[in-house]
């Protein structure tokens, strides 16, 4: 972290210090004066923001109620950080990225669960598999058995999870984190929700060490609005 910090310091003092060449300045556009129209001195207007309201009144009531977005090239708040960032964030891949395949047999014994026992869920799949001493996640039996057209139990007879989700969007919220990194490379994660129906975004928080209690409490925060 402080060879980083050093060399975030020695790239900002030499990105100011440079001084531009002769082709850069004559390519430069010169500064309009008060009251001037920027586009009158070569440069194009500053564009407007695109903004996300949040619900309710359709204005943001405070700065974390509301996404912004800014049209234009995004810039490192100082030079080489985002190089630190992907230095930071990058890992050397060791042998076959992913997880490890599911055995046929295995997969055999799923769908055959599944289809002998059309109310059993995937974490009675699960339970039932952990007393054969097979390990296997109730994601993966749900992938599994979703592949070989064999729906949620108990209603596989019924409407699809697709059409489910499509008649109940505008009850349903969905939430996940995005991170963002400091100028020292301090990871903070931003949780947001979004509203299936609208796809309306509501940036909630941000909080460095994020945990279940904290998560419920900007649930319960959100639905206070």
């Amino acid at each position: 972290m402080l060879f980083s910090l050093l060399y975030l310091i020695l790239r900002r003092v030499l990105g100011f210090g440079a001084l531009p060449t002769g082709r850069a300045r004559s390519r430069a556009a010169r500064a309009p004066a008060p009251g001037e129209d920027p586009t009158a001195a070569g440069q194009a207007p500053p564009p407007p923001p695109i903004r996300s309201s949040s619900a309710g009144s359709g204005e943001p009531s405070d700065a974390t109620d509301s996404l912004v977005l800014l049209r234009g090239e995004t810039r490192d708040p100082a030079p080489g950080h985002r190089e630190l960032v992907t230095r930071k964030w990058t890992y050397t891949r060791r042998g076959r990225p992913g997880r490890p395949p599911v055995d046929p047999e295995v997969r055999e014994l799923i769908v055959r669960l599944g289809r002998e026992n059309p109310r059993w869920g995937y974490q009675r799949i699960r339970g039932e598999l952990l007393k054969l001493d097979i390990r296997v996640s109730a994601t993966t039996i749900r992938t599994i058995l979703l592949r070989r057209g064999l729906d949620p139990a108990p209603r596989r007879a019924g409407p699809t999870w697709t059409e489910f989700l499509r008649l109940q969007a505008a009850g349903i919220l969905a939430c996940d984190f995005f991170t963002a990194e400091t100028l020292l490379l301090k990871t903070i994660y931003v949780l947001f929700f979004i509203e299936l129906s609208t796809r309306r975004v509501h940036l909630v928080g941000a909080t460095a060490h994020p945990d279940s209690a904290w998560v419920a409490q900007q649930a319960r925060n959100l639905g206070d609005r």
